[in-house]
């Protein structure tokens, strides 16, 4: 429940409660948050068990952990293989398909055969050019203007 609080906070809390307590009150108040802990556990664990019972024998194996959204979709859609998610998922390369992207970005051939540069005809507007050809007006993107 708490393990994320680490040791210097557990002090700070220690001097807290002396503080605001006093050294005198703090073994009682100690025991009252431990009475009221267990009874709130104790609340729970019959208010699980009668929601089990209401159930019937085939909810026996239920679990509360498992309504929680993460633990739900989990055991429903990872433990089981029923709709072939792992060879989907296995069978995306995302490191290939950046630099694929990146290439076509920066204009230049991914080397997996694209292929559309200089077998239409037709040149590739995505390819950045070298140099213009003298006479030649400079492009114009009526976005960047």
């Amino acid at each position: 429940m708490f393990s994320d609080i680490g040791a210097l906070e557990v002090v700070a809390l220690v001097i807290l409660a002396v503080l605001v307590f006093g050294p005198d009150k703090l073994p009682k108040v100690i025991k009252d948050v431990m009475q009221f802990v267990r009874k709130v556990r104790e609340f729970s664990d019959s208010a699980k068990a009668d929601i089990r019972s209401e159930l019937g024998p085939e909810f026996k194996d239920f679990e509360f952990e498992d309504l929680h959204p993460k633990n739900f979709v989990r055991k429903q859609l990872m433990d089981n293989d029923e709709l072939g998610l792992k060879e989907i998922r296995n069978g995306f390369d995302f490191k290939e398909e950046m630099s694929a992207v990146t290439d076509a970005v920066h204009g230049r051939d991914s080397g997996a055969g694209s292929g559309s540069s200089g077998s239409s005809g037709t040149p590739d507007r995505l390819r950045k050019r070298d140099g213009l050809t003298p006479g030649e007006a400079p492009p114009f993107d009526s976005d960047a203007t």
